[in-house]
C-alpha cells in the first residue's frame, strides 16, 4: 500500500502535509536518490508547473532537493502537463515533474511524475520513493551537487509538437474558435497553436494571477464559454483545465460536449479511417450511452477504474491507441503518452475538416443516458459497502433498470464519501433509484 501516491501523483492543500515546503524539499531529494541509485551515475530531470501561486515555492523546493541528491534540473516554467510528458521524452531526461493540482482551486497543489518514456511512474518506483522518504536526508558532497538551467524554448517546442499532430492537408482558416485556458498552464500556448494553424481565436482565461486558476472557468465551468460561443457566433468553443490535460468543447449552439462525446467522435473517425487499433478504453464512469453507441458501431469497449493512469495501463496491455474519461482526459496514444487537451481538440477539429460536418452533427451518433451522481458522506473511506441490506438494495436497483442502465457504488479514493451513480433511459426512475439507494447507505454506514 502506498502512503502518499494516489492515482495521479501526490495532491493536497498547500501548507498541510504532505504539500508543504519542507516535505516537497525532501521529496525532491528522495526521487533524486532513487534515480542516482538506479542509474549508477548523474541523472537529469525537468520541472514544469501550472500558474497557481504556490508553484514558485514548490519549484524552488524541488530544485533544492534534487540538487542536494546530485541531480541536474531543467526548469520549464508554466507548461501544460502533456507538454511536460512530451518534453521528458524529447529532452531525454530521467523523469519529468509536474507541479499542479489539475482542475482544483489555487489553494491546492500537487506533484506528479513522468518516466523517461513520458508515462506515469510504475508502482514499484513510487514505492521506492516512499521508502527513501523514510530515510534521513543526506546532501552529497559539494562537488557533486546538481545544477539548474532554465529551458528557454520549451513553449515553442510544445507548440510545434501540437501543430504536427494536425493533418498537413488541413488548416483552420475560416474557423472561429473561442478558447478558454482556465487562467492555467495553456494560457499562452493554446491560442498560439490554433492561430498558427489559421483559426480566428477569441481568448478567455488567459490572465493568470496565481489565484484565479480554474475559478469559474475552463473545463470544469464551461457555462461562460458556452455563452461566449453564441455571442461571438463562433464555430466551436474549447475549454481546457488548469494543467491542460482535459478538454470539453462547445458546439455552435452553445451546447457543451463532454469527454464521452468527444471520445465517441474521435473513435468513430479512427474506426472509419482504419486508424483504430483494437477498441476503446473508458472507465466505470463513462456514460452508458457511449457503450451503446460503440456497440452499434461495432467498436470494442472496455471499462477500467477511474483515472487516466488506469486507462493508459489498459491501452498498453491491449496494444490499443485510444481511451478517455467523461472528465475530458482523452489519450490518443498515436500522438502523446498522456491526456492532452489541445491535441484532443485538434483531433475533433480534424474530423470536422475532413467530414465537413459541424460539432453538433458529429455528436449525434451518441445519445447520453440521464445520469445521477450522489456523494454520501461516510466516517471512513475504508468502511465496507458490502452490507447485506446495501447489496440487496443494489440488486433491486439494477432490477428496476432492467438492463437499460447501470448502478455503481464506488468509495472515493480522495475523500470520505461513497459515490452512488445511477444512469438509465428514464430520468425519473434514475433519480428515484439513486435517492433510495443513497438513503439506505446513509442509514447503514454513514
Amino acid at each position: 500500500m502506498k502512503k502518499y501516491f494516489g492515482t495521479d501523483g501526490i495532491r493536497g492543500r498547500v501548507g498541510q502535509p504532505p504539500i508543504s515546503a519542507d516535505w516537497i524539499l525532501k521529496l525532491g531529494w528522495a526521487v533524486g536518490r532513487v534515480l542516482t541509485t538506479k542509474s549508477g551515475g548523474r541523472s537529469k530531470v525537468l520541472i514544469g508547473k501550472d500558474t497557481r501561486i504556490s508553484g514558485y515555492l514548490f519549484e524552488s523546493a524541488l530544485e533544492a532537493g534534487f540538487s542536494s541528491a546530485g541531480v541536474d534540473t531543467l526548469l520549464l516554467g508554466p507548461m501544460p502537463t502533456p507538454g511536460i510528458a512530451y518534453l521528458t521524452r524529447a529532452l531525454r531526461v530521467s523523469t519529468g515533474i509536474v507541479i499542479s493540482a489539475s482542475h482544483n482551486p489555487y489553494y491546492d497543489n500537487g506533484i506528479k511524475f513522468f518516466s523517461s518514456e513520458g508515462t506515469k511512474l510504475p508502482d514499484e518506483m513510487e514505492l521506492e520513493i516512499e521508502a527513501a522518504l523514510e530515510l534521513p536526508m543526506v546532501t552529497v558532497d559539494s562537488k557533486a551537487l546538481g545544477k539548474a538551467v532554465r529551458v528557454q524554448d520549451a513553449e515553442g517546442r510544445y507548440i510545434e509538437f501540437c501543430k504536427n499532430t494536425f493533418p498537413s492537408t488541413l488548416d483552420l482558416r475560416g474557423v472561429k474558435l473561442v478558447v478558454d485556458c482556465a487562467h492555467g498552464a495553456t494560457y499562452r500556448i493554446a491560442p498560439s497553436v490554433f492561430r498558427e494553424l489559421g483559426a480566428e481565436v477569441v481568448e478567455m482565461g488567459v490572465k493568470p494571477d496565481g489565484f484565479n486558476i480554474n475559478d469559474g472557468c475552463g473545463s470544469t465551468h464551461p457555462e461562460s464559454l458556452a455563452k461566449k460561443v453564441v455571442q461571438e457566433q463562433a464555430h466551436v468553443g474549447i475549454a481546457l483545465d488548469g494543467d491542460g490535460d482535459r478538454v470539453f468543447m462547445v458546439d455552435e449552439t452553445g451546447a457543451v460536449v463532454d469527454g464521452d462525446e468527444l471520445l465517441f467522435i474521435i473513435a468513430n473517425w479512427y474506426a472509419k479511417t482504419e486508424r483504430l487499433k483494437g477498441g476503446v478504453v473508458g472507465t466505470v464512469m463513462s456514460n452508458f450511452g457511449l457503450e451503446m453507441a460503440f456497440k452499434s458501431a461495432g467498436i470494442q469497449f472496455y471499462r477500467t477504474h477511474v483515472g487516466d493512469r488506469h486507462v493508459l495501463e489498459m491501452l498498453k496491455k491491449n496494444a490499443w491507441n485510444l481511451g478517455g474519461e467523461s472528465s475530458g482526459h482523452i489519450i490518443c496514444l498515436d500522438a502523446n503518452t498522456t491526456g492532452d487537451g489541445i491535441v484532443s481538440a485538434l483531433r475533433v477539429l480534424a474530423v470536422m475538416g475532413f467530414t465537413g460536418r459541424s460539432l453538433q452533427e458529429l455528436k449525434q451518433g451518441m445519445t447520453k443516458y440521464p445520469q445521477i451522481l450522489i456523494n454520501v458522506p461516510i466516517v471512513s473511506r475504508t468502511m465496507a459497502i458490502d452490507h447485506p441490506r446495501i447489496q440487496s438494495a443494489l440488486a433491486a436497483a439494477e432490477s428496476c433498470l432492467n438492463g437499460h442502465g447501470r448502478v455503481l457504488l464506488r468509495p472515493s479514493g480522495t475523500e470520505p464519501v461513497v459515490r452512488v451513480m445511477v444512469e438509465g433511459q428514464d430520468s425519473i426512475m434514475v433519480e428515484r433509484v439513486a435517492a433510495e439507494l443513497a438513503d439506505i447507505i446513509k442509514c447503514e454506514i454513514a
